[in-house]
């Protein structure tokens, strides 16, 4: 499937506009040195809020990361929107990646959970239990159960989803954006073989974190 989202998330255009209006009005009154932090804010916003078009590999039984960032975690844990013992990935995004979140699996979204809390550190796994969190359950065409939780992060404030009971997502489609710096845990049958170590840069939409049975 080719992502037909543009290259800049839809998300950062008021803050382009404001900074960009804000800037040139400086400029223009008082030169470039007065308006140097705002071309600086700016020029961050133009990064943190780029969305490049992915195109996913083909395997429908390959789980692809959610999210462009590091991986933090990988092994046994449990699952708890689903109750159930699952092998959870974990992917944190820090302020220079890009922030579009995508499906990791080809299914249909069986519910979607919404929980506040706090905002630590979203590189510490306590993250992906203490802090606000939207997650949604997908259920692939083979029956298998997947879990992608965004979770806020230091300075994230905002969780952005798009999908809800019912939607069909297509592996590596966008379905949400994050703001600013946090993580995405993908929580997936105890089967999944994790393909992905600690350390290790996924981008989303395009790298194979796990196979699928």
């Amino acid at each position: 499937m080719k992502d037909k989202h543009p290259l800049l998330a839809r998300e950062g255009w008021p803050f382009l506009l404001v900074f960009g209006l804000l800037a040139v009005a400086l400029t223009g009154y008082f030169g470039w040195l007065v308006a140097s932090p705002l071309w600086l804010f700016f020029l961050f916003s133009l990064q943190f809020f780029r969305d490049p078009q992915r195109t996913p590999p083909q395997g429908e039984n390959r789980v692809l990361s959610p999210a462009d960032g590091r991986v933090v975690f990988v092994g046994p844990a449990r699952d708890p929107f689903l109750d159930r013992p699952a092998i959870k990935i974990s992917v944190f995004m820090n302020v220079f990646n890009v922030h579009s979140n995508r499906a990791p699996v080809t299914g249909v979204v069986q519910g979607r959970w919404y929980r506040p809390g706090s905002f630590v550190n979203a590189a510490l796994d306590k993250a992906s239990e203490e802090n606000e969190r939207n997650a949604i359950h997908l259920r692939t065409d083979s029956g298998q159960d997947v879990v992608s939780a965004q979770v806020a992060g230091l300075i994230a404030r905002r969780i952005l989803c798009y999908v809800d009971k019912g939607d069909r997502l297509e592996r590596g489609q966008r379905y949400g954006f994050i703001r600013f710096g946090s993580r995405v845990d993908v929580y997936l049958p105890e089967h999944a073989k994790p393909v992905i170590t600690l350390g290790e840069k996924p981008r989303a939409g395009v790298s194979v974190i796990a196979e699928l049975a």
